[in-house]
């Protein structure tokens, strides 16, 4: 899975929401750390929680979450892998397809700009033509696996078969 670029000076403009009545888009709390940390690793496996935890380390937390009806239903990363990396990200399955996961990411790399970056990587990608569309990112020729070259992975056999 390729890496991508994001221009983040060249980002569109925020469009109307998509998002359901009631979904919302903030950035996650420090005294939420445990709610958030045990839903990502329930619904997207231990490997996000190291990187979700990595975005609780600093203040204001690298972590936005989409809310509806008091509950959480995804998350998006930055700055956590590498710096100027954005992700992870994810949306829970029921709630795919309302616009959370480009709202998460839209918010995210503003957040991004906001810091100082002119640009953004998203690491180890996996729908290449979201992204693309999203926020007209572009594909880093020869970047797999990239940053994420030899990690260890809990479920992976270590022999490699």
């Amino acid at each position: 899975m390729p890496d991508m670029l994001v221009r983040l000076y060249a980002l569109p403009e925020r469009r109307a929401s998509r998002l359901g009545p009631g979904v919302s888009i903030r950035r996650a709390m420090a005294a939420e750390r445990r709610i958030v940390i045990a839903w990502i690793e329930e619904r997207f496996g231990a490997g996000w929680v190291g990187e979700a935890e990595a975005a609780f380390s600093s203040t204001p937390a690298r972590i936005h979450v989409a809310v509806h009806e008091n509950r959480i239903v995804g998350f998006a990363c930055h700055d956590v892998t590498a710096l100027g990396f954005f992700g992870p990200t994810g949306v829970d399955e029921a709630m795919r397809g309302q616009g959370i996961g480009e709202a998460l990411l839209i918010e995210s790399l503003m957040a991004m700009r906001a810091a100082g970056y002119g640009y953004a990587v998203i690491g180890g990608v996996g729908p290449v033509d979201f992204y693309a569309r999203a926020v007209g990112a572009v594909e880093i020729p020869d970047s797999t696996p990239g940053i994420y070259a030899g990690m260890l992975f809990p479920d992976e056999d270590p022999s490699g078969t």
